[in-house]
C-alpha cells in the first residue's frame, strides 16, 4: 500500500466531503429519516488519519471508524459516516444532520456549553513536529522567529490564539483545513514546525519516516478524546457508553488500538 500517495492525495479528496459513506459503501439515505430507521448517523471530518480517513478505495476507515462499527454493532443498529466541514460540527450536531460526532474529538469546558460527551477514551497531546535535521527548533521559545502550522478549529489552534507568544514573538501562525496539509508544507519547506495532535502526527510520521520528526515537547494542555453528543440526546450517549464500557472490558477497544497503534494506547 502506497501511503504517501494515500496522504498525498487526501487534500483533494476532501473536496467530496459532500459523500456519504458507510461500511466501505455509498448511502444517500436522508439523516431526517436515520431515527425511524434506527440508522446512526455519525460525521467526521474524513482527513483525518488515522481517526478517520479515506483510503486508497475511497473507503472511511480509521480507529475512531472501526470504534463506531463495533458499538454500532452491539446495538443492533446500522452506521452511516457522514463527512462534514469540522469548522461546523457543532451545527451540524445541534441541527440534527448528524447524531455523533466520533473522531477524535477533545472535550473541553467550551464544547461541553454545547454538546453532551461520553466518558474520555483517549489522552491527546499537543505536540511539535519539525523536518528531519531542522535542529533550530528544540521547544516552544524557539518558535520564535519561525512559521508555524496548526489545523483550524482544533485544540492546537485555540491554545495558540490564547497565548500572546504566538501573536508577539511567532513569524506567522497559518491555519489549514487538515493536518495533512499542514504536514505537506512542512515537509516542502513552507513551514518551520507543525504544532498538532502527536496520534495523528506519529501516525503520518509512520508513513513518512525519512521525511519528519517529532519533538517530545508538549504545547499547551493535554487533552482528552470523547464521543460528541446533542446536548439534550442523553439516550444515545447513555447507549453508546454502555457498549463501550463492554468492549473495554472484553479487550476489543484493546484489540482495535493494537491494530492501529501497535499497542492499546486508549484510556
Amino acid at each position: 500500500m502506497n501511503w504517501k500517495n494515500i496522504f498525498a492525495g487526501a487534500a483533494v479528496m476532501a473536496l467530496s466531503a459532500a459523500l456519504l459513506m458507510g461500511c466501505g459503501s455509498e448511502k444517500t439515505v436522508s439523516t431526517d429519516n436515520a431515527a425511524e430507521m434506527g440508522k446512526i448517523i455519525v460525521g467526521l471530518d474524513d482527513n483525518f488519519p488515522p481517526m478517520g480517513f479515506k483510503n486508497e478505495k475511497n473507503e472511511i476507515v480509521g480507529f475512531d471508524v472501526d470504534l463506531a462499527k463495533e458499538a454500532a454493532k452491539r446495538l443492533g443498529r446500522e452506521v452511516e459516516f457522514k463527512a462534514i466541514d469540522w469548522s461546523s460540527k457543532e451545527a451540524e450536531l445541534k441541527s440534527g444532520r448528524v447524531q455523533i460526532l466520533w473522531n477524535g474529538l477533545d472535550i473541553t469546558d467550551k464544547r461541553k456549553e454545547n454538546m453532551l460527551f461520553s466518558n474520555p477514551y483517549m489522552d491527546n497531546r499537543q505536540i511539535i513536529f519539525v523536518k528531519k535535521g531542522n535542529t533550530s527548533v528544540t521547544d516552544e521559545k524557539s518558535l520564535a522567529g519561525k512559521t508555524v502550522g496548526t489545523q483550524s478549529a482544533g485544540t492546537a489552534e485555540e491554545y495558540i490564539d490564547a497565548t500572546p507568544f504566538y501573536k508577539n514573538d511567532v513569524k506567522e501562525v497559518k491555519k489549514y483545513p487538515d493536518y495533512v496539509a499542514a504536514f505537506m508544507d512542512l515537509e516542502n519547506g513552507r513551514l518551520d514546525a507543525v504544532i498538532g495532535d502527536e496520534i495523528v502526527g506519529r501516525y503520518y510520521m509512520s508513513k513518512h519516516p525519512e521525511e519528519l520528526a517529532a519533538l517530545d515537547v508538549v504545547v499547551g494542555p493535554t487533552s482528552e478524546f470523547g464521543i460528541a453528543f446533542a446536548k439534550d440526546n442523553t439516550a444515545l450517549r447513555d447507549e453508546v457508553q454502555k457498549v463501550l464500557d463492554e468492549m473495554k472490558k472484553d479487550g476489543t477497544i484493546a484489540k482495535i488500538s493494537t491494530e492501529w497503534f501497535t499497542k492499546d494506547i486508549t484510556k
